[in-house]
């Protein structure tokens, strides 16, 4: 079981303008990052009639799903998994085994452009996981709650 994520808005930032980006590079229709609890982290494209959450719970569902199937075989993991529909069209990529990429994009796309730009992602998108582990996990970064003053407490709680 994963701990809970901490993201900063720096990082959310930037995983979103990446998140962004492949749904425009990949020609692909929705592009969203899912922890591997299932919370959705971020999401692009055309996400209005979409249920988000339950798509983000099912692919963390299905990655667990396929991860017991890689440890039956002997396999560290699946790290990429692609679903061919009639209209619709899923890859599925863990990104440094930390969360879970999904491009959903349909026939004016293709797999090919789609891996390709999944490929430069993830690699983007590791990148910034690794950095945003380190600085949770740096000893200079302080206790969140010390930085908050009893004034912040008041200002919030008064219009």
């Amino acid at each position: 079981m994963n701990p809970q994520m901490v993201m900063y808005e720096e990082e959310f930032n930037q995983i979103q303008t990446v998140v962004e980006r492949l749904v425009k590079e990949a020609n692909s229709k929705v592009v969203f990052i899912v922890d591997k609890n299932g919370q959705l982290i971020s999401a692009a494209g055309d996400t209005e009639n979409l249920d988000t959450t339950s798509l983000a719970s099912l692919t963390a569902g299905n990655i667990a799903a396929t991860g017991g199937m890689a440890r039956l075989l002997r396999e560290n993991e699946f790290a990429t998994q692609y679903h061919e529909g009639e209209k619709a069209n899923i890859h599925i990529q863990l990104v440094g085994n930390r969360v879970i990429l999904v491009v959903i994009f349909d026939s004016r796309s293709s797999l090919g452009l789609v891996r390709l730009r999944v490929r430069k992602a993830a690699d983007e998108l590791n990148g910034i996981f690794e950095a945003l582990l380190n600085k949770v996990q740096s000893p200079e970064r302080g206790d969140v709650l010390t930085e908050i003053t009893d004034e912040d407490i008041d200002n919030l709680f008064n219009d």
